[in-house]
């Protein structure tokens, strides 16, 4: 049996030229890859120690997915903006982290649709050639570019124009009860681009032609690693049971999937000690 042992992260992804997705947990000093796990048994318990996943602070509760309460309130990466990017105050000289902004918030975003079981709108800045890590981690099996920006401000406040026509949130049951429908994201995003012209054309005329730009059609397919999915989705609580064993049937975002319909949100827990053994 392997065992490992330590404070977790939020799992590192990745997607192959296919659109096979990647996971490799943190814990501690180690990388476990988590694809050769599934279909095998693993126990995991919580020794009840939880560490900032940025400071490294000892506390007895984890805000915004891992961090201790003064680190919640007062860096940049946890501030309100974070979730509603409209709300982006960088340019109004109330940054918590001007340094951090300027890295993080004013460079090119994109806005994206996605089918995560329910066809949405988002952000992330990161795309490229391949697949965005955002994507994999809402559990997005589509995914299309519909227009690139100039930084987060801009991307939240055209990400608003389009949650006048569509959703913005990912409904999480949906997108763990299986595999959804295909869905033509290619007309998707000329509907809703139709239907944003003008305020786009305004938002163009205010910041410049070059701070909002057309995206190539391309229509990424991503592929996740499960072997079986929930029929009735059981939650597993670490606050509550402190610990959990089954078989691992597969992970979709950034959940695992177990036998028994249960399902655990990982990331949920960045920051944890747990100690995770493994049968071989």
């Amino acid at each position: 049996m392997s065992s490992f042992s330590g404070n977790i992260r939020k799992m590192r992804v990745s997607a192959d030229p296919t659109g096979k997705v990647n996971y490799v947990l943190p814990i501690g000093e180690q990388q476990v890859h988590m694809n050769p796990l599934i279909g095998h048994t693993i126990n995991v318990s919580h020794s009840g120690n939880i560490h900032c996943v940025h400071c490294g602070r000892k506390t007895k509760k984890s805000f915004s997915q891992g961090y201790c309460f003064p680190c919640m309130s007062t860096l940049a990466q946890c501030d309100s903006c974070i979730i509603k990017p409209e709300l982006c105050h960088y340019f109004q000289g109330t940054c918590r982290e001007p340094a951090w902004g300027e890295e993080h918030c004013l460079t090119d975003h994109f806005v994206y649709i996605a089918n995560t079981g329910d066809v949405k709108v988002g952000i992330t800045r990161h795309v490229g050639e391949g697949i965005s890590s955002r994507w994999i981690d809402q559990g997005a099996s589509q995914a299309i570019v519909m227009l690139r920006v100039a930084d987060r401000l801009l991307s939240g406040e055209v990400e608003t124009l389009c949650k006048a026509f569509i959703a913005d949130k990912t409904n999480w049951r949906t997108m763990l009860k299986g595999q959804p429908d295909g869905q033509d994201l290619i007309a998707l995003k000329q509907q809703l681009l139709d239907k944003i012209a003008p305020e786009l054309a305004t938002l163009q005329q205010q910041k410049g032609l070059q701070a909002v730009q057309m995206v190539e059609d391309t229509v990424h397919d991503i592929a996740y690693p499960v072997l079986q999915y929930p029929d009735k989705i059981k939650s597993i609580n670490l606050d509550k049971d402190g610990q959990f064993s089954g078989t691992l049937l597969g992970i979709k975002g950034q959940y695992w999937l177990l036998d028994g319909d249960r399902v655990i949100n990982m990331r949920k827990y960045s920051g944890y000690e747990l100690t995770i053994e493994l049968d071989d």
